[in-house]
């Protein structure tokens, strides 16, 4: 006789719609209050300075003034600012792909059981994690050794490879890419590059834009490789830009009782709402091309997570 099997019935317990209302509000007043703070910088961004002097800050302005956005573009600052941007975003393009290529090469290398040194590898990605060798040592590299001092390369190469996405990487392909796959295009005579371009590649398409989304926002948000290596007004990124910006406003502001005269030309400067557009300008780009990779985001994160 067969023995007859036995089908274990899996109830799925849902809640009742009451409890969905609640927990919808719930979520929705959590998004609100992570963009609350974001449409504040905005409005005090656009708020006259005389209003912020005499009323502080406020969701509901007395006083509506593009001054602060019109001194960060005025005159030669506006095209030193288009060409930072632009700066920018090369430097994000490129280095999200340089960055994304390298991890996604190297991880996959340790990731599989075949390859003889991948513990060698693998411990040597953590211990540029736990150990930095120090700024003087990168300047001391970057400048004598590999003389990228005042290139564009200086900006792209210091953040080319970073071990947490190697990590990140190696787990992806390792629970996502079983052997059996990549055997069986072995057997039918594939060459690697083949099965890491054909079979990989689009296997690994959350993880790449996990890892690519942290590099975008480390290659976006950085100005301090600028500060040590750019000293040529026409490769500087946007960010420190913004930043000697910045400097310049305190240091006005700071100095402002020097002499009456000077004091008065201060007094119309926007130095508060200036900071707020200054945030504003470098926040604005990233945070509109975040949506674009939350799927891949949120699915890269949890990769592990769940198992088997």
């Amino acid at each position: 006789m067969r023995e007859k099997k036995k089908v274990k019935k899996v109830e799925i317990r849902a809640f009742s719609p009451k409890v969905d209302l609640f927990f919808s509000i719930l979520i929705a007043l959590f998004a609100i209050s992570c963009l609350i703070p974001f449409i504040f910088v905005i409005i005090i961004s656009l708020t006259g300075e005389s209003a912020l002097t005499a009323n502080g800050y406020s969701f509901f302005p007395k006083e509506w003034s593009f001054e602060a956005y019109k001194y960060i573009f005025s005159g030669n600052m506006s095209a030193k600012i288009v060409r930072s941007f632009g700066v920018t975003i090369f430097v994000t393009v490129v280095g999200t792909i340089v960055n994304a290529t390298i991890t996604s090469l190297y991880a996959y290398a340790i990731s599989r059981n075949n390859f003889p040194f991948k513990r060698f590898f693998t411990l040597f990605a953590l211990i540029t994690m736990l150990f930095v060798p120090g700024m003087v040592a990168n300047y001391l590299v970057m400048s004598n050794l590999l003389q990228l001092k005042d290139t564009i390369w200086a900006l792209i190469l210091p953040l080319a490879l970073g071990p947490f996405n190697i990590l990140v990487m190696r787990t992806f392909f390792r629970k996502n890419v079983p052997d059996s796959i990549i055997e069986s295009a072995r057997i039918d005579g594939a060459s690697e590059l083949k099965i890491f371009v054909r079979i990989v590649l689009p296997l690994a398409v959350p993880g790449i834009a996990t890892i690519s989304l942290f590099a975008a926002l480390g290659y976006w948000n950085d100005w301090f490789n600028a500060l040590l290596y750019i000293q040529n007004d026409n490769l500087i990124p946007l960010q420190y830009l913004l930043m000697k910006i910045q400097n310049n406003l305190d240091y006005l502001a700071q100095n402002a009782g020097m002499s009456a005269q000077v004091s008065g030309g201060l007094a119309a400067l926007p130095s508060e709402s200036a900071r707020m557009a200054i945030v504003v300008i470098s926040t604005l780009p990233i945070a509109i091309t975040y949506p674009f990779f939350q799927k891949y985001f949120v699915g890269g994160l949890t990769i592990g997570g769940v198992k088997e």
